[in-house]
């Protein structure tokens, strides 16, 4: 791929708040809010740690980079600022979702009991209460 200058497309996740369309890359560092949304990630990771949640090493490794801020992670945290507790939080994803991600999405959606609807490029995923509905067949 380097030789022929072929990129792959990067991971990009996208929320609406208040009628406004909010894009994440991952480790994006663009958005007005980044700084918040790193400390709500922070603060997520903590409580997922306490109730089991291990990191997945190996999806988490792409090129040798360490990817632990995927982009639907920080559109999740802006959603959790952005959005009263109770609310749905939906993300739009366009690659599929990785296999440490959906794990995380599954915690998220119990330890701050929110339902999270993520549409990635195959299928949508409708996390509530630490399950999805795609039964982990992402």
């Amino acid at each position: 791929m380097r030789v022929r200058g072929i990129q792959k497309e990067p991971g990009r996740s996208q929320i609406e708040v208040n009628g406004v369309v909010h894009t994440f890359i991952s480790e994006d560092k663009s958005h007005p809010a980044i700084g918040k949304i790193h400390l709500t990630v922070k603060k997520l990771v903590l409580l997922m740690k306490a109730a089991g949640y291990v990191p997945n090493h190996q999806s988490m490794l792409v090129d040798g980079e360490e990817i632990g801020n995927h982009s639907e992670k920080l559109a999740i945290a802006f959603g959790l600022l952005s959005t009263p507790h109770g609310t749905p939080i939906h993300i739009i994803k366009n690659l599929r979702v990785c296999d440490d991600c959906h794990q995380v999405t599954k915690f998220i959606s119990k330890i701050v009991e929110r339902v999270v609807v993520v549409r990635d490029a195959n299928r949508f995923h409708h996390f509530m209460d630490g399950v999805c509905s795609c039964g982990d067949y992402w």
